[in-house]
């Protein structure tokens, strides 16, 4: 079982998730020089993905039925990761338009995020519900005050999910800094990272004690399924481009 020194206060949250911006800038500053890459443009291009996935994340999850004023909503509503990357996804669009720059950026940003998401989790894990019931031995105990604080159980085991979110986005990250070079196709990395992800959140939604909202699913399962199809058939496309490119070298060196 797993104590946390658990923090409900929304400034260690925002305090990990600026942490998290902050080191995948520096990622992404990087990874510029070392394409040599030098267009300023593309620090544009970051600070409309910054700007719309803060938006998306408060804007994207409004609940009308609720009748909570927008205003109020964006200083105290739900957050939400997925419409913070569809926000950021919009932004990176609205940035290239602004700016003309034509260029894929995808593979630029997939690890960035990663990188973020891996620390801006750690502020989840420390101020919000870890999870659902479970009976393994790494689960969760939370005392008392924390069941308060964040509306779960008291003394029973909960699944971290957040440290699962954590294990996969570190290993997204080292394994898009392991092949970064060899895919195929600009904007192949940023396709098969997002795809991956979608499929890893649908199945930790079921242990993240979200609300459910119809038929055992939360909401963000019920986008995913809309989503995820989408993204298997961009994944086919991706290595249906891969596979002829690979047979054509082998011809060519034969």
């Amino acid at each position: 079982m797993i104590a946390l020194p658990f923090a409900g206060n929304g400034l260690v949250h925002d305090g990990f998730v600026g942490l998290g911006v902050a080191v995948s800038l520096a990622f992404y500053a990087y990874e510029q020089r070392r394409r040599g890459l030098t267009d300023s443009r593309l620090w544009t291009i970051a600070a409309f993905a910054i700007i719309g996935g803060a938006v998306g994340s408060r804007l994207l999850t409004w609940d009308v039925t609720r009748n909570v004023p927008l205003l109020d909503w964006w200083s105290a509503g739900d957050r939400s990761i997925l419409a913070g990357l569809v926000g950021a996804w919009l932004g990176v669009h609205v940035g290239k338009r602004v700016t003309r720059y034509r260029e894929r950026t995808g593979d630029l940003f997939a690890p960035a995020v990663a990188l973020a998401m891996s620390i801006g989790r750690i502020g989840c894990l420390l101020t919000e519900l870890p999870g659902t019931p479970t009976g393994a031995a790494w689960g969760i105990v939370l005392t008392p005050g924390q069941a308060a604080a964040v509306g779960g159980p008291a003394g029973v085991p909960l699944h971290p999910s957040f440290l699962y979110e954590i294990a996969f986005q570190v290993a997204a990250f080292a394994v898009m800094w392991r092949f970064r070079d060899r895919v195929p196709h600009p904007g192949d990395l940023f396709i098969c990272y997002v795809a991956a992800y979608a499929l890893f959140r649908f199945g930790v939604e079921f242990v993240r004690g979200n609300q459910l909202i119809w038929l055992g699913m939360s909401r963000p399962q019920w986008f995913l399924l809309v989503t995820i199809p989408l993204l298997a058939w961009r994944v086919w496309v991706v290595f249906s481009r891969a596979a002829p490119a690979g047979r054509e070298q082998k011809r060519v060196a034969a």
